[in-house]
C-alpha cells in the first residue's frame, strides 16, 4: 500500500539519491545500469507520489508511468550509450563526462521547430530573453524561477532546459520586457506561462509575474499556465503549505475578468486516479480557472485507444476539457517513443469514437512542426493516390489557418518532415517565401497588415 504521508512530503528522487528507494533495488541491473548511463545525458527527476501511487511496480518495466518517468538505455543510440557508459562506470571526470553529454546532446535536435531560431521576438532590435512568439495572438513566457518540474517526463521535448547549459535555456527574470512588448503588440490575446513547469514556484513568486498582467491597459490579456503538477504532483494544490495562497492568485486572476486556463499535462488515466488528484482538479476548478488536458501520443505509454478513451472519459466527468493529442517531437529520445503518423491517426480515431460529444473537444494527432500546428485529418484515395489530408490548426501565417492539404501517404512517416507533397507537387502550398512568411523578423512598432503577418510562438504540449 502507498505510504500517503511519506508521498505528500515533496522530496526530488534524482540521479544522486535513486539508490535510497526500496523499489531501485527490486529492478534489474540491467534497467539500474541503463537509468545511471542514460541520466548522465538525459534529465532526470522523479518523487514520491510518482513512485508509490502512480507506478505498478509489478508491470515494470512495461508500466505506462514508469517509462514516462524513469529513462531506459534505448533512449540513446547504442554507440551513443556505449561511450557513456564506459566513462560513468570508469568514473571518468565530470569535465569529461560532461563534454561528451553536451555532445551527444547536439545530436538530438534540442530546440526544434525553429524555437532559436525564428521564434524569439525582438524589442527595438534586441532579442527579447525567456519569450517566443509564433502565432499572432499567443505569446510564450519562461519564467526563471520555473525551470524545473516536480518530475521530468521521458520524452519530455523541452529536455534542453534542465541540462545546465545556458545556451539552450529560454529564462526571464522580470516581466518589464513582456509588458513592453504586449503595449508594441495588441494584437496579442494570451499569454502562455511556461517551462520548465511554472508551478514549482511559490504563489508570490507566481503572483509578480502574473499581476503585472492585470492592470487595465491589459484587460484584452488571457492567461494560460502549462503544467504537469496536476499529475505529478497534485499536492501542490492541496496539501502543501502554499496551496491556499496559488488558489487565492488564481481567484484574482478570474475575479479580474480574465480567462485563466491551466493546460493540464495529462498523458495516462492513471494520473487522474488518486483521490489527491481528483481533489486538485475540483479545487481549481472553484476558483473559476478551467482545466484543459494535453498530451503527446507515446509508445510504451499511451498508444492505446482505450487509455486516452479513459483520460478523456475521467477528464469531463471532473470538469476537464480535452483538448489535445499531439505527436510525439522531433527531439531526445523520439526513436524510443514514436509512432507512425497512420497509427497516430488510428489511435486518435478509435479513442474519438468511443467518447461522447463532450469529450470532442479535442484536437488531434497533431504535430507542433515549423510551419504551424499540423493536423492529420485522415487517411484517404483521392484520383487514385493513396494520401494524408492535413490542415494548419495554427500558422506563423494566420491566412493560411484551416486550409486542407495533402501528402503522400507514407506508413513510415512519423514528422512532419518524413511528408512529401501528394499530387505531383513539389512542395507544399505554404513552403514558397509568399505564402509562408517564415523569412520576416518579428519586431516592434507600426506595422502594415498585421493580421496577415506571421510572428513566432511554440505551443507547448
Amino acid at each position: 500500500m502507498p505510504d500517503h504521508a511519506e508521498s505528500n512530503r515533496y522530496r526530488a528522487i534524482t540521479r544522486a539519491n535513486i539508490n535510497e528507494l526500496p523499489e531501485w533495488r527490486r529492478l534489474p541491473e540491467e534497467l539500474r545500469d541503463g537509468l545511471q548511463v542514460v541520466s548522465a545525458v538525459l534529465p532526470f527527476k522523479t518523487n514520491a507520489y510518482v513512485v508509490r501511487e502512480l507506478i505498478d511496480w509489478d508491470r515494470v518495466p512495461d508500466d505506462p508511468i514508469f517509462a514516462l518517468t524513469f529513462l531506459q538505455r534505448e533512449m540513446l543510440d547504442a554507440a551513443d550509450y556505449a561511450q557513456m557508459a564506459e566513462l560513468v562506470r570508469s568514473d571518468a571526470p565530470k569535465a569529461q563526462i560532461k563534454a561528451t553529454a553536451d555532445e551527444i546532446r547536439g545530436r538530438l535536435s534540442p530546440h526544434p521547430a525553429g524555437q532559436m531560431t525564428h521564434n524569439v521576438p525582438s524589442l527595438g532590435g534586441r532579442a527579447l530573453a525567456g519569450m517566443q512568439h509564433k502565432y499572432r495572438e499567443t505569446v510564450l513566457f519562461f519564467p526563471a524561477q520555473g525551470q524545473t518540474c516536480h518530475a521530468y517526463c521521458t520524452f519530455c521535448f523541452r529536455w534542453a532546459q534542465f541540462v545546465g547549459n545556458p545556451s539552450t535555456k529560454f529564462e526571464s527574470r522580470e516581466t518589464a520586457d513582456l509588458t513592453a512588448y504586449l503595449r508594441a503588440h495588441p494584437e496579442v490575446r494570451e499569454v502562455l506561462v511556461t517551462g520548465g513547469d511554472p508551478m514549482v514556484m511559490k504563489a508570490k513568486v507566481l503572483a509578480r509575474y502574473l499581476e503585472p498582467l492585470l492592470t487595465p491597459e491589459f484587460e484584452h490579456i488571457d492567461i494560460r499556465i502549462g503544467t504537469k503538477s496536476v499529475a505529478y504532483w497534485p499536492q501542490r494544490f492541496v496539501t502543501d503549505a502554499d496551496a491556499d495562497p496559488t488558489l487565492r492568485l488564481f481567484e484574482r486572476i478570474t475575479a479580474n475578468g480574465r480567462h485563466l486556463a491551466i493546460m493540464g499535462h495529462y498523458s495516462h488515466p492513471r494520473e487522474l486516479s488518486t483521490e489527491v488528484a481528483q481533489r486538485a482538479v475540483a479545487r481549481i476548478r472553484s476558483t473559476g480557472a478551467q482545466i484543459r488536458m494535453q498530451s503527446p501520443l507515446i509508445r510504451r505509454v499511451n498508444d492505446d485507444p482505450e487509455a486516452w478513451a479513459q483520460l478523456w472519459r475521467a477528464g469531463v466527468r471532473l470538469g476537464c476539457i480535452p483538448y489535445y493529442m499531439f505527436v510525439e517531437r522531433d527531439t531526445g529520445p523520439k526513436r524510443f517513443f514514436e509512432v507512425p503518423l497512420v497509427r497516430a491517426w488510428e489511435v486518435f480515431r478509435a479513442a474519438y469514437q468511443r467518447v461522447s460529444g463532450l469529450a470532442r473537444t479535442v484536437r488531434g494527432p497533431t504535430m507542433s512542426a515549423f510551419p504551424g500546428k499540423v493536423l492529420i485529418d485522415g487517411v484517404a484515395e483521392i484520383a487514385g493516390e493513396r494520401v494524408f489530408a492535413l490542415q494548419l490548426l495554427q500558422a506563423r501565417n494566420p491566412s493560411l489557418v484551416r486550409q486542407p492539404f495533402y501528402a503522400k501517404f507514407d506508413p513510415q512517416a512519423s514528422w512532419f518532415s518524413d511528408l512529401r507533397p501528394a499530387f505531383g507537387a513539389e512542395q507544399f502550398f505554404f513552403e514558397s517565401a509568399s505564402e509562408s512568411g517564415f523569412e520576416s523578423g518579428f519586431e516592434s512598432g507600426p506595422r502594415e497588415g498585421r493580421g496577415e503577418r506571421p510572428l513566432h510562438l511554440e505551443i507547448v504540449h
